[in-house]
């Protein structure tokens, strides 16, 4: 056995033998371990909670709340972090199965072996610190970026008012070639602009600290706003963007459910823009639609909202990963993939859903569902 062997972690022993407990808290403590007790499932769920500890070894025959039990309860709790589970039983029927299965990371049997408790313990705090580093790496980076995103955001909005001058003529006239050219920078700087600002946004939802402000949100004037805002582009494409409402025509108006729901309505509105402009940059020829519809029957309590497209459709293979962050599809305009990614997180947010229906060579419709307010 090592002794005195430097703390490594603070350590939640739960049995209701207080013979067992005694005997598992001083081969820890002289492991050089902090160690916290507790006399059933009950206590332990409380001190879990008040300790956060690094490890919890738990007698698996308790009266009342079982090992299993607990354990169940750990796992079901997202508020907590990762923390290993290491079972103890005397009886030889307990499931080490079972155990693993409701999310319990090791097993030992009584009358535990002094040292192979220490090794086991020794084990599931390595990789726990192993898990917490990587997590505090990514959040980190995370960080990083989100900083990073921010502060590209001055120079980038600096250079649009910059060049909208230039444009403008307000700095002097330009010829046709300079005209053009400044078009163009316009055009990627706002491209690059959108890209930074979306990013943004991705690692403001994923570190938590996007706040988003929700109201009673009317679709139909959301999906008339970005209709409006697009038409240009799609008309510039050649392309037919086409507005459709389908009512609950099966209930009678004291019962009928209206297009509103609650939601942030900046977000909502973002989400219908990415796409609704991705269908128009993705669609050579033909047209776009955006269809809402009511909740047809009281039953329904849902709005829905589709964006189809006439176009080329998208792959099987592409479908399986199309809303995970840094998806890029193989289309040849295909941007960061970022745009998708972010608009199921917001739908997410507003405890909805969005799917894809598509088929390559006969088009793509993405469908959104959200919760409706009853008038």
């Amino acid at each position: 056995m090592l002794a005195n062997q430097v703390c490594t972690g603070n350590i939640l022993v739960v049995d209701d033998s207080a013979d067992n407990r005694f005997l598992v808290q001083t081969t820890l403590e002289y492991g050089g371990y902090e160690v916290a007790l507790a006399e059933n499932g009950k206590i332990a769920l409380e001190k879990i909670d008040q300790l956060l500890p690094d490890l919890i070894l738990l007698d698996v025959m308790m009266p009342g709340m079982d090992g299993y039990e607990v354990t169940q309860r750990i796992r079901q709790n997202t508020a907590l972090p990762y923390i290993p589970i290491l079972l103890i039983t005397a009886d030889e029927r307990s499931s080490v199965v079972k155990g693993l299965d409701i999310g319990a990371d090791d097993f030992i049997r009584k009358p535990v072996d002094v040292d192979e408790l220490l090794a086991r313990v020794r084990s599931l705090l390595r990789l726990k610190h192993s898990l917490d580093e990587q997590e505090q790496m990514v959040r980190q980076q995370e960080d990083f970026v989100m900083r990073l995103t921010h502060d590209l955001r001055t120079p980038l909005v600096a250079a649009d008012r910059m060049l909208g001058l230039f444009q403008q003529e307000a700095l002097g006239k330009l010829s046709e070639d300079m005209g053009e050219a400044v078009g163009s920078m316009i055009k990627s700087n706002s491209n690059l602009l959108q890209m930074v600002n979306t990013l943004l946004e991705v690692y403001r939802h994923e570190a938590g600290s996007k706040t988003l402000t929700f109201v009673p949100c009317n679709l139909r004037e959301i999906v008339d706003e970005v209709i409006h805002e697009l038409l240009p582009l799609a008309t510039e494409r050649g392309l037919s963007l086409i507005s459709e409402i389908e009512n609950g025509a099966e209930l009678d108006k004291s019962h009928r459910q209206s297009v509103t729901v609650m939601g942030d309505r900046m977000e909502l509105r973002r989400v219908l823009t990415n796409l609704v402009g991705n269908a128009i940059k993705f669609t050579d020829a033909g047209w776009v639609k955006v269809r809402l519809v009511e909740p047809l029957t009281m039953n329904t309590s849902s709005v829905v909202i589709e964006v189809s497209d006439s176009g080329t459709g998208i792959a099987l293979e592409e479908q399986k990963t199309l809303f995970e962050r840094f998806r890029q599809g193989k289309h040849k305009r295909s941007g960061s993939g970022l745009g998708l990614y972010l608009s199921h997180r917001i739908i997410e947010s507003h405890r909805g859903s969005i799917r894809l229906q598509s088929e390559p060579g006969k088009g793509s419709a993405f469908t959104i569902s959200l919760p409706a307010i009853a008038e």
